[in-house]
């Protein structure tokens, strides 16, 4: 198959941009969602004074997000956008916590 038969198939295959359902996608992808763990290094402390720090997170939200991810192992401290929750588990790390980024239930 010659190149120009490729380019053919492919561009056959795009469909216009006003004939994609956006809104359908969308629809399956779910909330996703930032994940903190457990990790032997970290104060229960600190856990907790990053997450109100980061978050904005009163002192009682913040500790139960705390004490889930020291006796659960983790916890959901974001839900939201693919990208949003990609920058949190980055401040995540630059706190020095092991964290990262799952599909939620939707």
């Amino acid at each position: 198959m010659g190149l120009n038969a490729v380019a053919t198939v492919t561009m056959a295959s795009v469909l216009p941009l006003e004939d994609v359902d956006l809104s359908s996608a969308h629809e399956y992808a779910g909330p996703w969602q930032a994940v903190v763990w457990n990790d032997p290094v970290n104060l229960m402390s600190y856990v907790t004074h990053v997450f109100r720090t980061y978050f904005g997170y009163s002192r009682e939200h913040a500790e139960r997000l705390m004490l889930a991810v020291h006796h659960v192992g983790h916890a959901v401290v974001a839900e939201g956008a693919r990208e949003q929750m990609e920058l949190h588990v980055q401040a995540m790390h630059d706190y020095g916590l092991w964290a990262t980024v799952r599909e939620g239930a939707g």
